[in-house]
């Protein structure tokens, strides 16, 4: 049974992104500005896939999905949470709060940019201001671009392998050229 305490934190917080996105102001929200008070859980989490879910159901609308994406911040506490100008709803995230679904190759060698989709539809530019960054869970690696602020997209695996494809042998190392920067694909330090 939905706790109607939680249920109606998110019907506030509903209302209050409707405000803010009536307000005129057509680019993303300034959430790294916005300090309102911690309001609490509601339940919101955000599964290692990018599934959404509230009180353990899954959000199943795509455009609820991008507008509680677009105000998302992780804080310096490691902590990921919901930001209005008025309201601070924490969000467990059991990876990374984005997933990356798409890799494209535009150029070749160092003159090359990889461009990732996420499935909220960011758009992110591997280089300098969006790094990539592999690490390994046992054998498996899990690479991860930046998105913004302190968010970051985990890069599926499809993707990966395109990477991978692309990769060239650097000083022994794998990696491709994005953004005039050559990122290994093996877990480490960046090359």
């Amino acid at each position: 049974m939905a706790d109607p305490e939680n249920t109606s934190s998110l019907e506030q917080l509903l209302a209050a992104l409707k405000a803010q996105a009536g307000s005129g102001d057509r680019g993303p929200p300034p959430v790294d500005k916005w300090n309102p008070a911690h309001c609490g859980d509601i339940g919101m989490e955000i599964l290692a896939d990018g599934t959404w879910k509230h009180e353990g159901t899954r959000i199943t609308r795509e455009a609820l999905v991008k507008l509680f994406a677009s105000i998302l911040r992780k804080d310096e506490d490691g902590a990921t949470y919901l930001v209005t100008p008025v309201e601070k709803i924490i969000v467990r995230v059991e990876d990374a709060p984005f997933v990356a679904i798409r890799a494209d190759r535009h150029g070749e060698g160092r003159e090359q940019t990889i461009v990732f989709t996420t499935n909220v539809g960011d758009i992110i530019t591997a280089g300098p201001e969006h790094p990539l960054r592999v690490e390994r869970r046992g054998d498996e690696p899990r690479p991860y671009v930046h998105v913004r602020g302190r968010l970051e997209a985990r890069i599926l695996r499809a993707p990966f392998y395109e990477l991978v494809e692309w990769a060239e042998a650097r000083e022994g190392r794998l990696g491709v050229w994005s953004g005039g920067v050559w990122w290994t694909l093996e877990s480490g330090a960046q090359s």
